[in-house]
């Protein structure tokens, strides 16, 4: 029985998801379909410009935070205030 791979099975693959067995498998399918190799050369520069990826919150959310943590219940410091 021949395996035909999928683009979900190189997603797969590009994330190390892949058994051993199946990479081996997976290879030999990218060296043999021309139109799968070229999604896992895309797949590939794909995952790297998303680990380039740095978020932050905006600073107005993480003050909000803090003073909801500040004032909240569950926090010894909140319970010692006169209310």
């Amino acid at each position: 029985m021949i395996k035909t791979f999928t683009q979900d099975d190189v997603v797969r693959y590009v994330y190390e998801e892949t058994s051993p067995e199946e990479s081996l498998l997976v290879e030999d399918a990218l060296m043999s379909e021309p139109d799968l190799m070229t999604f896992f050369l895309e797949a590939l520069e794909l995952r790297a410009l998303m680990n380039k990826i740095e978020r932050q919150p905006r600073p107005n959310t993480v003050q909000t935070i803090l003073n909801y943590s500040k004032n909240h219940s569950a926090n010894p410091l909140a319970r010692l205030r006169p209310s």
